[in-house]
């Protein structure tokens, strides 16, 4: 009881402090303007670090300087348009909108919870989050914010919700049961860095697949126990002035909008499966690849199709949509509830942008890397520090294969010098990776979630959302770190024709 009061405490004096900073949006204005000034010293003091993907050395380069100055003033608008999130968010939010005006969102949540097993909705909401990933960034856009009205509809803290949706969305980041993009995007990378070693190796995009196949079991029941053990009661009873959604029974016309919807998505189903399954496929990519190709690559357009077509035509049959005006005025509608996240993401993308141009993250990369590398330890020492030290970097570089395209030059060789595979230390890697997205301000989506939070509490902030999201993190990197080691001391494969160990004895 004592330790759990001295967490609840260590929690509870994190969420006052982060939301004693200012605004969000504030807040990551005045990062952009200390990565100026920390930019200019590190320049001035000779900063640098040699990438080791291709022997280069990396300065820091000065922001504050002539052409530092050009550059943001030239590219301050580009930053801000192509900052990922937001046409992500903005283009799904249309689809999703029209959807959610007809009452087609409404009218699905109020049959599936007539139906669920309500004991069974967190470890169902955790799952979903984590199988989204196959699908790009639909469980930003459309899990987690779904998450709190479920929650707020049963009468559960519907921050709750959300956080058990952002646990699997974005802590499970790299368990799933199904191969994702980021799959084939990694091995790529590991295949090129252990040729630095062996000239012949190959990662298959199948090479952590059984590891993370099990860790997607492992993540649900831990994301789901830490929700009801520690964050349902930490956050206490809902007393805000969102309304409750209630849960009612579906009126004749809805059930029947509800049966052409799912008809609809029969149709559209059909035709992704014609157009991806044959192997010359009209949805198949440019190397004919299933992963690589636009229905996946693409998906966020998928979901503004599908969504604003079933919105449509659920309106119309239950009579929600008399005119096409309503149908604007559906999109119209979902774009309010964005107004502060298109204000705070301006700054976010900023200080994004220029931390990546000033090489300070990259340097930052580099230096620990090596630092960890040069630490003689065994392996399963290595393994905890390994994962610790890429969540670490985590917090500063939100792109996974950017940070692997650095850091895998410098372990997987090492790894196969000391007799480990490539598969091996990009598993650790990912783990790493995942535990501390849920924490890390540097993840595209963390401000988005700040917005979803302020929805049911106004006076959410960074502060709410990390003391929140913590004990995922925690946890996470307990139980995952447990589940590798066991892993490791069975000699288990992480995946088909992918071992433990790496055998060079052809190179001799």
């Amino acid at each position: 009881m004592k330790i759990n009061k001295l967490i609840d405490r260590f929690i509870s004096l994190v969420e006052r402090g982060g939301n004693a900073l200012p605004h969000p949006a504030a807040l990551f204005g005045l990062f952009a303007l200390f990565t100026l000034v920390l930019s200019f010293f590190g320049h001035l003091l000779g900063w640098h670090g040699v990438n080791p993907a291709n022997g280069e050395i990396v300065s820091v380069e000065n922001l504050l300087s002539v052409n530092g100055l050009h550059r943001i003033l030239l590219d301050l608008v580009d930053n801000y348009t192509g900052f990922a999130p937001l046409g992500i968010v903005m283009v799904a939010m249309l689809g999703i909108g029209v959807a959610e005006s007809s009452g087609l969102i409404k009218a699905a949540i109020n049959a599936l919870l007539l139906r669920a097993p309500k004991k069974s909705t967190t470890f169902i909401i955790v799952l979903a989050g984590i199988l989204s990933n196959i699908a790009s960034d639909l469980g930003y856009i459309l899990i987690i914010p779904l998450a709190g009205v479920i929650f707020h509809t049963l009468g559960r803290h519907p921050v709750a919700g959300m956080s058990a949706a952002f646990a699997g969305v974005s802590g499970g980041f790299s368990a799933n049961l199904f191969i994702g993009t980021i799959d084939p995007l990694l091995a790529g990378l590991s295949t090129e860095a252990a040729h630095i070693i062996d000239s012949e190796y190959y990662v298959m995009p199948t090479g952590n697949y059984y590891f993370m196949a099990v860790s997607t079991f492992l993540i649900t029941i831990a994301g789901t126990w830490i929700t009801h053990v520690w964050v349902e009661p930490r956050l206490g009873k809902y007393t805000g002035d969102v309304e409750v959604e209630p849960i009612s029974r579906l009126l004749p016309k809805e059930k029947k909008g509800l049966k052409w919807v799912l008809f609809l998505f029969a149709i559209w189903t059909t035709i992704f499966l014609v157009g991806i399954i044959p192997n010359q496929g009209f949805l198949r990519g440019d190397d004919n690849s299933i992963l690589h190709s636009p229905l996946l690559k693409g998906f966020i357009s998928v979901l503004f199709i599908v969504a604003a077509s079933a919105g449509v035509l659920y309106g119309y049959i239950a009579g929600s949509f008399k005119k096409h005006d309503d149908v604007i005025n559906g999109m119209n509608t979902s774009f309010k509830g964005l107004i502060s996240f298109l204000v705070l993401v301006f700054f976010a993308a900023q200080f994004v942008a220029w931390f990546k141009w000033s090489n300070l993250g990259l340097i930052l990369a580099i230096k620990g890397a090596h630092i960890l590398q040069s630490i003689d330890i065994g392996l399963i020492p290595l393994v905890i520090l390994f994962i610790i030290f890429s969540g670490f970097i985590n917090l500063f570089m939100g792109s996974a294969s950017a940070k692997w395209a650095i850091m895998g030059p410098v372990f997987i060789p090492m790894f196969m010098l000391l007799g480990y595979s490539p598969e091996l230390s990009q598993a650790v890697f990912r783990i790493g990776d995942s535990i501390t997205n849920v924490i890390s301000p540097m993840m595209s989506f963390f401000a988005l979630i700040i917005v979803y939070y302020q929805k049911y509490d106004s006076k959410s902030g960074i502060g709410t959302l990390i003391a929140t999201m913590f004990p995922y993190s925690f946890v996470f990197f307990i139980v995952w770190s447990l589940l590798l080691i066991l892993w490791i001391i069975l000699g288990l494969p992480l995946g088909p024709e992918a071992g433990i160990y790496y055998n060079n004895s052809h190179l001799n």
